[in-house]
């Protein structure tokens, strides 16, 4: 099961949600990547918090990882 961390509001630790995610086909000039190592870095605290603010909420943090190509657009 993929899993993706959102916050669907600004705020303190506990507005980070672990959830279950659909991962559609990649598109033209996009990968699928299956993922080995994923970081969650100081910067997504930043966006947790509000003080650099997403596009759009709910929004996905975690921005790096490393894995295996498994499909190409």
């Amino acid at each position: 099961m993929e899993r993706a961390a959102r916050i669907y509001q600004y705020g303190p630790p506990e507005v980070l949600k672990i959830e279950p995610i659909e991962v559609p086909s990649p598109g033209p000039g996009e990968a699928l990547v299956r993922h080995t190592a994923i970081g969650l870095n100081f910067v997504e605290v930043y966006f947790r918090r509000g003080t650099f603010k997403m596009p759009a909420l709910p929004a996905v943090l975690g921005n790096e990882g490393a894995g295996i190509v498994e499909a190409v657009g």
